[in-house]
């Protein structure tokens, strides 16, 4: 018995220093103030033009597009910033825990929204989403924060979500499959 017990404790263990390991990322050659990284590891589940649904960084109404990124928990949950700017929104929000790839996830799960403003004055909204697993979220920002692309800044433990909002003239170049690594992945830039 007390090898079994020893056994299941080694593996927890094991799998506990492994979920929260945090590798070294290099970020990519030839970024500038208009790049936007991934700020998470995990699969692009989502790209889609959406209406936003209420005023936050952005106008209620006002047309945005989205990508979203799946964590299993088998990836990294080590969140960094995807740009270089000023925190210019922060709120939490307290949610339900559905399963992180189900979209509904997005609006009803417990959440932080963060808003950067980038120097160029382009904006990005991403949330920390957390799953039916992951019900925790750990994010040390507040408002008026300077904040530095490929930064880290929390997790989201166990399964959850990533979702990314800019505006719609942002030239999105990850597509619904594509496998992302935090600070490391090129989503997208901004057109400004």
């Amino acid at each position: 018995m007390k090898i079994i017990f020893f056994s299941v404790s080694i593996l927890f263990f094991g799998f506990t220093l492994w979920f929260f390991r945090d590798p070294t990322r290099k970020l990519p050659s030839g970024i500038n103030e208009n790049t936007i990284i991934s700020p998470a590891d995990g699969k692009v589940v989502l790209i889609e033009e959406i209406e936003n649904k209420e005023d936050n960084l952005f106008k209620k109404g006002e047309k945005l597009k989205q990508v979203s990124i799946f964590l299993s928990p088998l990836n990294v949950h080590v969140n960094c910033h995807p740009v270089t700017g000023i925190v210019d929104y922060f709120k939490y929000i307290e949610g339900e825990y559905l399963v992180a790839f189900d979209h509904k996830s997005s609006e009803r799960n417990e959440r932080t929204e963060i808003g950067i403003k980038t120097i160029n004055g382009n904006k990005i909204l991403f949330k920390q989403i957390a799953g039916f697993v992951a019900r925790r979220i750990v994010c040390n920002l507040k408002t008026g924060d300077e904040v530095y692309i490929g930064e880290k800044f929390g997790m989201i433990k166990f399964g959850s979500r990533v979702d990314m909002l800019f505006d719609i003239n942002t030239k999105i170049f990850v597509k619904p499959g594509d496998k992302t690594k935090t600070g490391e992945t090129i989503i997208g830039e901004f057109q400004s």
